[in-house]
């Protein structure tokens, strides 16, 4: 057998032209919005969390940025006052970045078009048992090349703070 023909290739070049392709789709949504790729991220795992905060650490987990990466996202969604820092009650180290009122807002005036774009060119191509097989395979895959995108999720369990790590 070939070596270049081999479904491994395959697998990893229809991966990396999906998400491509994807992400070329969404993109005018999330411009007309005003956020960045990573903005949008970074607010929608924020609104997607228990109480709409994640720590600093978990949410640089979640995103895979670094942690001066994420502090920069944090700090310009800040000054756009769609995010703001909240101290750690038991944790003086720690701090959490967590969705403004303002932040929520803007979520939610993208969001219909978002959903509506994966919708038409994502999920809404496969059956309800595809989607689950697909998502299940996913996560499966995301457990092991990226282990710590589910930062947060026991502390979200049991104290309510963290995320849910289904993103």
């Amino acid at each position: 057998m070939n070596p270049l023909d081999d479904p491994r290739l395959t697998a990893m070049g229809l991966l990396a032209e999906v998400h491509a392709g994807l992400i070329a789709r969404m993109q005018p949504a999330l411009s007309a919005s005003g956020l960045s790729d990573i903005d949008f991220e970074t607010v929608l795992r924020l609104g997607r969390s228990p109480c709409q905060r994640l720590r600093m650490t978990d949410l640089a987990a979640q995103t895979g940025l670094s942690t001066s990466g994420v502090t920069r996202v944090v700090d310009r969604l800040e000054r756009d006052g769609l995010v703001e820092r909240v101290a750690c009650s038991s944790d003086r180290r720690a701090s959490y970045a967590a969705l403004t009122d303002a932040g929520r807002a803007r979520l939610e005036a993208v969001l219909p078009v978002h959903l509506r774009d994966i919708e038409s060119c994502f999920t809404g191509l496969l059956s309800d048992d595809e989607l689950t097989a697909f998502l299940a395979t996913l996560r499966k895959i995301r457990d092991v090349v990226r282990p710590c995108a589910t930062a947060g999720t026991a502390m979200a369990r049991t104290t309510g703070e963290g995320s849910q790590g289904s993103q």
